[in-house]
């Protein structure tokens, strides 16, 4: 399966080779469809855990600081609560997660991790290492790759800041 389509014929009016609406040439939809691709590795990756990709990721979060306020695994994950929410009732659906509300503020919701959740850690020990081979990068090159989008990341939310100034 080819990752580019078929070249539509020159139509007038058409873009150059270095003009800045080529669609190849935006860096946005580069990194969109990589993550597009990183979607369906981790769809395959995690298909025995029965876990999607964003439960995945706020089960890092849980496993790794343990619990904590919706809001501030919200924080971590960036995603809005609209997005959170029904998230993380489907995890605790499954009993991966329990949500109760703060006995101190009512506003305040906090999850944790079940013995189900945690239990799930070992099982995700092997989707880093089979989602690092599929990129067919070494591990310098991951992590200046990975470096090089945190900077960009903080850039660009350093660009939105400006602008709300």
């Amino acid at each position: 399966m080819s990752s580019q389509p078929d070249p539509l014929p020159a139509q007038s009016g058409a873009v150059t080779a270095d003009d800045p609406l080529r669609l190849d040439l935006q860096l946005c939809f580069a990194l969109h469809a990589a993550s597009r691709a990183f979607g369906g590795i981790y769809r395959r990756v995690l298909r025995d855990t029965e876990l999607t990709y964003p439960q995945y990721l706020a089960l890092l979060v849980l496993w790794e600081h343990g619990e904590m306020p919706v809001k501030q695994l919200g924080e971590f994950l960036r995603l809005d609560s609209g997005t959170l929410s029904p998230l993380l009732k489907r995890m605790q659906s499954a009993g991966l997660v329990t949500r109760e509300r703060s006995t101190h503020d009512e506003r305040s919701v906090t999850v944790r991790l079940t013995a189900e959740g945690e239990a799930l850690k070992e099982q995700a020990r092997e989707v880093p290492l089979k989602v690092i081979r599929s990129t067919g990068l070494d591990h310098k090159e991951l992590a200046d790759l990975r470096s090089q989008v945190q900077r960009l990341t903080a850039a660009l939310d350093a660009a939105l800041a400006d602008e709300e100034d």
